[in-house]
């Protein structure tokens, strides 16, 4: 959610200040503000809407030129999405500003003292609290980055703040507690940021900010403490992409440039996984073998989309290791008072490593005694740190909200989980597991055959543009790739799509089918699960029976399904395990042109963001 970008150089802290909002706008926002120290004051200006509508206001009342300063695009959880709700928050004097991702639990207790003390908010915000708190503090010890420790010591719930002092114009203060922050650091100049994205055109050195850390930046470098001002470990590392990697090449929408780029990340997932013996050697995963082969229960944890990837993962850890895994949505996690111990190992997966929920259920792990392991696209993001053990997926940034690229990735990153688990527990044979991983190793080029023949779908999605329902079927495998296919056309459509496990259509679901009613069907391939094939054939008849419209995603070479099937949608023959891999292709890009028909924002619908960073 909310964008963040803090400056202290020698360029105009507006230009980088409002590039850097915008290589932010895919996380999802309301409103979009600035505030620049210059000429001994501070200056701001702020907008509900989009960030065109604040640069509108910067060109029709430009704000001084100022080479500090910092910037936010806010998605509203504290009052509406209002000019005046937008972010920076003053002080009454003006002479504080500050920005803030994340929810302050105790603002209301902090609003009332304050207003006993005569300030006046003028603001429904949770954030505007802290830049009165600043001010106070501010007043007794003329160091900002010291009151901005004094302040975080009294505030409740997961945020990040960035701030700026019209008295100290060559700072600026940062401070991280469950909610993501990264450091750039350039030549004569530094960056603050929710993503690297925001200051990647600048420099490529940044640096991790840990729990409950305070960063103070200036031209000439940058100080890091805890909380209470102790020093504090910081981790450096250099961002593998560039800017032109999160730019849409010449595709209208970055979905289309990131369904586009799946082969590419899926190759790149796989890529120095196996040694010269053809063994997998996961160097991120750190949890020593003897552990491995003691875990008798693997759980994994994951909202939304990788929750989906991880419902996949059940079948693969199960049927190559043998051991029970349970898939667990990370917001109802620890609510429900798992039964864990040190022989459970719990797989976290999340595109952003900093999805609240999920790392709420991996800490609640941790506490009980399990091994967590998780898989992640972000370097250095709050998750994978704080992990026994990592697999990254190497998607490169995915900028669109609706996930694709890491979908796929996630999934492969998972089959190698569930392929090193049965290595080191010796429920596989080597030769077994350099079989899955060559048919791995094709999925890159089966994916870029489904993208070669994708225009039919194209065409079909946009027939479908004035429907109201659409629903997905699957057996096995297929059932987590038609929850994964109604999520799609949910988050870019906005129109009602439920997915269903097949063998469940006659307890009740089977009462929607109606005239016309558009059903996609994901069928599992004839040769690896003939028995599942036929029943699902049989529920494709059911279904047409009763004037449904059938869109039958099939492997090549299936001809049983073609009497019944209105639409058929081909994708390579593949193992059955594997098959989502090429199966939730055609479901993104039917999602996606379905979407644009009907006139919706493809990388930005409505009232979502990228990363959900608050429970």
């Amino acid at each position: 959610m909310c964008g963040i970008v803090g400056y202290v150089g020698s360029q105009s802290a507006l230009d980088v200040v409002v590039a850097g909002l915008k290589r932010l706008e895919y996380r999802g926002y309301d409103s979009a503000g600035i505030a620049v120290l210059a000429d001994g004051g501070m200056a701001a200006a702020k907008k509900a809407g989009k960030l065109a509508n604040l640069e509108k206001e910067l060109v029709e009342r430009p704000l001084p030129a100022g080479s500090t300063g910092i910037g936010h695009t806010r998605w509203a959880t504290h009052g509406g999405p209002t000019d005046l709700n937008a972010h920076p928050h003053l002080d009454n004097a003006g002479r504080v500003a500050v920005v803030h991702n994340g929810i302050i639990e105790n603002f209301a207790e902090l609003r009332a003292e304050l207003a006993e003390r005569g300030h006046a908010l003028s603001s429904e915000t949770d954030t505007e609290v802290v830049a009165h708190l600043l001010a106070e503090e501010f007043s007794a010890c003329a160091d900002l980055a010291e009151s901005m420790r004094l302040v975080c010591r009294r505030l409740e719930g997961a945020f990040t703040l960035v701030a700026a002092h019209a008295d100290e114009p060559d700072v600026v203060v940062g401070a991280r507690r469950n909610s993501p922050l990264v450091v750039g650091v350039g030549e004569g100049e530094a960056f603050l940021a929710s993503d690297v994205a925001a200051f990647i055109a600048h420099t490529r050195s940044a640096i991790e900010l840990g729990q409950d850390q305070v960063v103070e930046l200036r031209r000439d470098g940058v100080h890091v403490t805890g909380f209470d001002g102790s020093p504090a470990e910081t981790r450096s590392y250099h961002v593998d992409w560039d800017v032109s990697a999160a730019e849409k090449g010449g595709y209208d929408y970055f979905m289309l440039k990131e369904i586009a780029e799946q082969p590419k990340a899926v190759a790149d997932t796989l890529l120095g996984r196996i040694d010269a013996s053809g063994s997998l050697t996961l160097d991120e995963v750190r949890i020593a073998p003897g552990a491995l082969r003691e875990v008798d229960k693997v759980v994994v944890v994951a909202c939304g989309t990788a929750f989906h990837a991880g419902l996949i993962a059940k079948y693969a850890i199960e049927h190559w290791t043998r051991i029970p895994c349970e898939v667990e949505l990370a917001s109802e996690f620890r609510y429900r008072d798992p039964i864990l111990d040190a022989r459970t190992l719990v797989i976290a997966i999340s595109q952003s490593g900093e999805t609240m929920d999920t790392l709420m259920a991996l800490r609640h792990a941790r506490e009980q005694g399990a091994k967590v392991l998780a898989v992640c696209n972000t370097n250095g993001s709050t998750i994978p740190r704080e992990s026994d053990a990592v697999l990254y997926t190497h998607a490169g940034p995915e900028v669109a909200v609706a996930s694709t690229k890491a979908f796929l990735t996630q999934l492969v990153a998972c089959y190698l989980v569930a392929l090193y688990l049965g290595q080191v527990r010796g429920t596989k044979w080597g030769d077994e597991i350099r079989a899955v991983v060559r048919d791995l190793s094709r999925i890159s080029e089966e994916v870029e055959q489904v993208l070669e023949t994708m225009e039919p779908v194209r065409e079909l999605a946009r027939s479908l543009a004035s429907k109201n329902t659409v629903l997905f079927l699957g057996r096995h495998v297929g059932y987590p790739v038609a929850l994964e296919g109604a999520l799609k056309l949910k988050e870019l459509a906005y129109m009602h799509a439920e997915g269903f496990a097949a063998g469940e259509l006659k307890h009740g679901p089977i009462a929607l089918i109606e005239e016309d009613l558009p059903v996609v069907v994901v069928v599992p391939s004839p040769k690896g699960r003939s028995v599942l094939h036929d029943k699902i054939v049989s529920n494709i008849q059911e279904i047409r029976a009763r004037g449904a419209r059938t869109i039958v995603i099939a492997e090549e070479g299936d001809e049983t399904v073609v009497p019944y099937a209105d639409h058929l949608i081909r994708i390579p023959a593949t193992p059955v395990l594997l098959q989502p891999l090429v199966a939730t292709v055609p479901l993104q890009v039917f999602a996606c042109e379905l979407a644009t028909a009907r006139g919706n924002e493809v990388d930005q619908p409505r009232n979502l963001a990228k990363s959900v960073t608050v429970e």
